[in-house]
């Protein structure tokens, strides 16, 4: 904590002969806060008391326990370890210096003490750690404030993700809710897939992150669709319905041209994932599905697993062509679609997590007008 202009700074002075406490005390006491310890126990204590020393003089011969093993306690003590210290001691051979620097000491004054060198050493190295208080709490403030912005702007890009994905969602007869639902049973899928050894490495939990970030926007492509097929209330005919089924290319295509030539491939990664899911996640594992008729791996993993999410949320809510399936109902389709819907692990995943799919589905049902 930086010290304002009108407090004093703690020196702590740790030597185990009483005129030499004195001595030092009575130099120092005009400018500073002085507090004493006569012995490498007591100086322990009273380093680690608050307000912690801003310096610490410390003798280096003292019975029981000297000056290098107090110095090594204080470095291993997070509370006490960047507090400076001063060796004061007779022991003036260039070893004994060098020992004392390397065990972290800032300075090394040699008894008898002369008051103008420790006063200027003193000062000296309590306007370093000034300095160097500042700095880290600037650094401090530096980080928090990044970690705020880069939090600020991911909330205002999944707000403008989910803004997005509801103009598509609004012309149909899915709502908002469905973009929440299926974003959330992605992430709760792509969780149990990452547990499988073989999905451990793809599945890191920035990659999850992705995925679900990207999830909003999988029918995108939707608001290509003319209002008479999209708003249909009755069955579709098999040219509507072909028209229907362009939505996947659609919005896959309109996502590649938001993308456009960005370099910086890292900073809208997810929405490479969004054109995968936008465009694949009516694919199937048995090579059925459209627009390109892909089977098994070849079809993206974030749209495998948006394919059983999406199914999943259609099943259990209420269309306009149709009511809602009982969960036990919507539970057997998912399964009599492994191996040929839908991926064989996703589906075991889904069976694991169904307990978590039902808690989100309650989470954010529909409201009834």
């Amino acid at each position: 904590m930086i010290k304002n202009a009108m407090e004093k700074e703690t020196i702590l002075i740790v030597d185990d002969t009483p005129d030499n406490l004195a001595i030092l005390g009575e130099l120092l006491m005009p400018n500073y806060q002085v507090r004493v310890a006569n012995s490498g126990h007591n100086a322990l204590i009273a380093a680690d008391i608050d307000p912690l020393p801003d310096l610490i003089l410390l003798d280096i011969m003292m019975p029981e326990m000297d000056g290098y093993e107090v110095i090594k306690h204080l470095k291993n003590n997070p509370r006490t370890s960047d507090i400076p210290v001063i060796f004061i001691t007779a022991l003036d051979t260039c070893e004994d210096e060098a020992k004392g620097l390397d065990l972290g000491a800032m300075d090394y004054i040699s008894k008898p003490v002369r008051a103008p060198i420790l006063l200027a050493r003193v000062k000296g190295q309590l306007e370093i750690k000034a300095a160097r208080d500042i700095l880290r709490d600037q650094n401090n403030w530096l980080e928090l404030e990044i970690a705020r912005r880069i939090r600020q702007y991911q909330k205002v890009q999944d707000i403008s993700m989910r803004a997005l994905a509801s103009l598509a969602e609004a012309r149909d007869d899915e709502t908002g809710n469905h973009i929440l639902r299926t974003q959330n049973y992605v992430r709760v899928l792509a969780e149990e897939l990452a547990k499988n050894a073989e999905y451990a490495d793809v599945l890191t939990e920035q990659t999850i992150e992705s995925y679900t970030k990207a999830a909003p926007l999988h029918d995108i492509g939707k608001v290509g669709i003319p209002d008479h097929v999209l708003c249909k209330p009755g069955k579709l005919t098999p040219q509507e319905w072909g028209i229907m089924k362009t939505h996947a290319q659609i919005g896959a295509d309109a996502i590649r041209r938001a993308i456009g030539n960005e370099d910086d491939k890292e900073a809208v990664d997810f929405l490479y994932v969004a054109m995968d899911i936008a465009g694949c996640h009516h694919e199937k594992w048995d090579g059925c599905g459209y627009p390109k008729g892909l089977s098994g791996n070849h079809i993206p993993l974030a749209a495998r697993l948006m394919a059983l999410a999406d199914v999943f949320d259609a099943l259990i809510s209420d269309r306009v062509y149709k009511s809602a399936y009982p969960l036990d109902t919507t539970i057997n389709i998912i399964n009599n679609g492994r191996g040929t819907h839908f991926d064989p692990d996703i589906v075991d995943a889904f069976n694991r997590r169904v307990n978590d799919f039902q808690n989100i589905a309650a989470r954010y049902k529909d409201q009834q007008e």
